[in-house]
């Protein structure tokens, strides 16, 4: 079975994240956004099992450079742009194991999909 955890490999939240599954001798595989890019396809599945606005990073820098009336137009199809253009603000990692997907790190999360 494959773990597969999608981000950006210099995000702090994306080590911890490698850490905890390494700590816990969880293989998993790693697709980083900026090396392996993301597709129209790949960004569908996200929106589809997370919603889009679930997986949009609205606390990063990237998003926070978008013009005011970029932010208030944002729709799902104006999101999904941003994101391809900008993988940067997708929110990481998301982690997909048997079948579901998994947004964001915390420890206790991660205690409870591995348990």
């Amino acid at each position: 079975m494959t773990i597969m955890m999608y981000g950006i490999s210099n995000c702090d939240t994306i080590k911890k994240a490698k850490k905890y599954l390494q700590d816990n001798n969880i293989e998993f595989t790693f697709h980083d956004y900026r090396k392996e890019g993301i597709d129209e396809t790949l960004l569908a599945t996200f929106f589809e099992h997370l919603g889009w606005e679930n997986v949009l990073n609205k606390r990063g820098t990237t998003y926070r450079a978008l013009s005011d009336e970029q932010k208030q137009n944002l729709s799902e199809t104006s999101a999904k742009q941003h994101l391809l253009d900008a993988p940067a603000m997708i929110k990481r990692p998301i982690l997909l194991y048997q079948g579901q997907y998994h947004l964001g790190f915390k420890a206790a999360q991660y205690d409870e999909i591995f348990a």
